[in-house]
This record gives structure tokens, C-alpha cells and sequence, in this order.
């Protein structure tokens, strides 16, 4: 084994897939993957599959390459840049958007290879990142049904990545709403209502989501569990960060000397404790955010980093830590994210 280390549970992964996909297909509700938390690396995008999501979807069109081998729909889940069309329409069969100048260029370029690319167009329901104003969406779809090379899929809508706003019986609602609107005035089949991600699940497991939303777009409750419950078979550690200890000895819990700015432009504040046991692990800030991490071992206490430097305080430890031992971390979305990013971090399959 190679350390610094990022482990990922086949088995525990693709039981949190087949967990939602039972609640969801309850409800009536098709449900894609989303990749990215862990940069489409294929073997864990064959655990989504296993648990039974219908579609993969990225942000990114590096990771969509690799997804380019498994036979399913794929959604570019960010709006599209001007420069990118070539390869949005190459690498994906639906994508996300707001501007009709872009709308317009995926359709030439759709011609140019030969196919027909399917769009979802966004709405803004009160998080205020992407998407057209409500009052705009019949508009925008009008335009969107006269442009050669692309066909209109639905309308979609994203809440709590940005603005922090919780998808409830009232927005969703909206967007419901704004899908039999359409339909109405313009005579067409909404295929697609997409009503958000991992935190539109609550919704879905109290059974309060509108009837017309049929399509969420979840990575994060897959890849940690995020509102499953554990008394129904859902897994927390899906992922694990493992690091090695390269010193331990016993220090001041205070340093010495006036304190200026850290590595990282901040003035550090530290307490008086006396002299404590320290452990010094080969991972740092490069890697992973310590606040989105937890020493497996509860007698452990994050002290701080630098960019290659973990320290911990493991004074109260029942172990008996020494150089070379291995600590173990339990990670939440943003921590996972983070070490699959970095190329620092080895990458480890577990297939239990």
C-alpha cells in the first residue's frame, strides 16, 4: 500500500445506490449519477451502475471522457462554454443550459457530428446560480424548439449548492408548476422535470415531492450517505482517507517566538496545554480540508497543517502510536472530493 491513501468501497456503494434508486422508483422518480465527487474513476462509476442509477452526469468535460466507454445517457451537469461545444457535443447526449446564444452552437455543432443533443433547460428558484427567470421559461423554450440540432429534453433547477436555499414543497412545486405550463402553451410532453440533487432527497423520502418531478441528478448521498439512514442499510464510509505517521515526539503546545502569518496567510492561535504527544502525518492542506475530516480514532484531535503537513495530538490515545503506523480518517463530500482531485493521493479499490 502507498500512502497517502483515498480507499473506495465498491460493495458499501453501490448498496447506497440501490438504496435511494428502491425509494426514488417508489415515487416515480429516474435518478443519474453524478461523478465528479470522484472524478469519474471507472471503477467506481461501475458501483453506480450496480446499484442501478439510469445516467451519469460531470461537470467536467475531462471526467466525461472518461466516461465514454459505458453505454448509458450522459449529462454535462454545467452550463457550456462557447469553447467547449465541439466537445460537449462529442462526450455527452444531454446537457444543462441557460443562454440561448450556446443553445444555438451546441445545435450547429450537433449538425456538424451528425447528431441531435438534448437540453434541460435551467431555472432560477431562489439559490441564484444558474438558470432563466421563471416568468422567461416558456420563452425560452419557444426559442429552444426552433433550433435545428438540438432537442428540448425538460427543465431542470439546482438549490443549495450556492445560495444555501432548501428544496421544499414550494419550490419544487414551482418548478412542477412551470413544466404544465409549458406544456399547456406550447402542446408539448415536458419528458424531463429534473428537481435537484442530494438534498431534494428529503423530499423524496417523506414522500412530499411533487408528482411531476421524475428525474434527480445525486452523487453526494451516494458517496456519503448524506440523509440515509444506517437502520436501513445506507454506509457513511464509503470512502476513507488513510495517512502514515513519519514522526512522533513531544513538543510545546504553544510555539515560541513572536507569531506571525502561517503558510497559508493566517495568525494562527494556539492554547497553553503543557507538553503534548504530537503526531506528524505525511498529508496536508494540498490535499484535503481538516475541517472535513475525523480521525477514525476518537482519542485523536486535529491540531492543524501546512500544505504537506498533518498534525495531530495524540497525548490521550490508548494506542501507543509510533513512526510508520497508519491513521485513519472518516470524510464527508467536500474531503472526498478534494484527495480524488489531487494527484498526491493514491487511489484504492476495495471490493468486499
Amino acid at each position: 500500500m502507498q500512502y497517502p491513501c483515498i480507499t473506495a468501497d465498491l460493495r458499501k456503494m453501490a448498496e447506497n445506490v440501490a438504496l435511494v434508486k428502491k425509494k426514488c422508483a417508489d415515487s416515480g422518480i429516474d435518478i443519474i449519477g453524478v461523478t465528479k465527487g470522484f472524478c469519474a474513476h471507472p471503477e467506481i462509476v461501475e458501483a453506480y451502475l450496480k446499484g442501478g442509477v439510469s445516467g451519469l452526469g460531470d461537470a467536467r468535460l475531462r471526467n466525461l471522457e472518461k466516461l465514454k466507454s459505458f453505454n448509458v445517457p450522459k449529462y454535462l451537469m454545467r452550463i457550456p462554454m462557447l469553447s467547449e461545444v465541439e466537445d460537449v457535443i462529442r462526450l455527452s447526449n444531454i446537457s444543462m443550459n441557460s443562454e440561448l446564444e450556446t443553445i444555438k452552437a451546441l445545435g450547429r455543432e450537433a449538425l456538424r457530428q451528425g447528431k441531435v443533443h438534448s437540453i434541460i433547460l435551467m431555472v432560477e428558484l431562489g439559490d441564484v446560480r444558474e438558470g432563466v427567470l421563471q416568468e422567461e421559461v416558456v420563452d425560452y423554450v419557444r426559442e429552444i424548439l426552433n433550433i435545428n440540432g438540438v432537442k428540448f429534453l425538460g427543465i431542470g433547477a439546482n438549490l443549495s449548492c450556492f445560495g444555501g436555499v432548501i428544496p421544499d414543497e414550494k419550490n419544487m412545486g414551482r418548478l412542477a408548476g412551470l413544466a404544465e405550463q409549458v406544456e399547456q402553451e406550447l402542446d408539448i410532453n415536458v419528458e424531463i422535470v429534473s428537481g435537484g440533487s442530494t438534498s431534494s432527497f428529503p423530499l423524496v423520502d417523506k414522500k412530499r415531492m411533487p408528482g411531476k418531478i421524475n428525474h434527480l441528478r445525486f452523487g453526494e448521498i451516494f458517496i456519503s450517505g448524506t440523509y440515509l439512514d444506517a437502520r436501513e442499510g445506507a454506509h457513511y464510509d464509503v470512502f476513507k482517507m488513510e495517512a502514515e505517521v513519519i514522526e512522533i515526539k513531544r513538543k510545546p503546545s504553544i510555539p515560541t517566538g513572536e507569531i506571525g502569518l502561517d503558510a497559508f496567510f493566517r495568525k494562527p492561535v494556539f492554547e497553553d496545554r503543557g507538553i503534548r504527544k504530537r503526531a506528524l502525518l505525511a498529508i496536508g492542506r494540498q490535499d484535503v480540508d481538516l475541517d472535513q475530516i475525523k480521525p477514525c480514532d476518537k482519542e485523536i484531535e486535529i491540531i492543524g497543517a501546512s500544505s504537506d503537513h498533518l498534525i495531530v495530538d495524540v497525548d490521550s490515545c490508548s494506542r501507543n502510536y509510533r513512526v510508520g503506523d497508519i491513521i485513519e480518517f472518516n470524510l464527508n463530500y467536500v474531503s472526498i472530493l478534494r484527495l480524488m482531485t489531487s494527484e498526491y493521493v493514491h487511489k484504492v479499490i476495495i471490493r468486499s
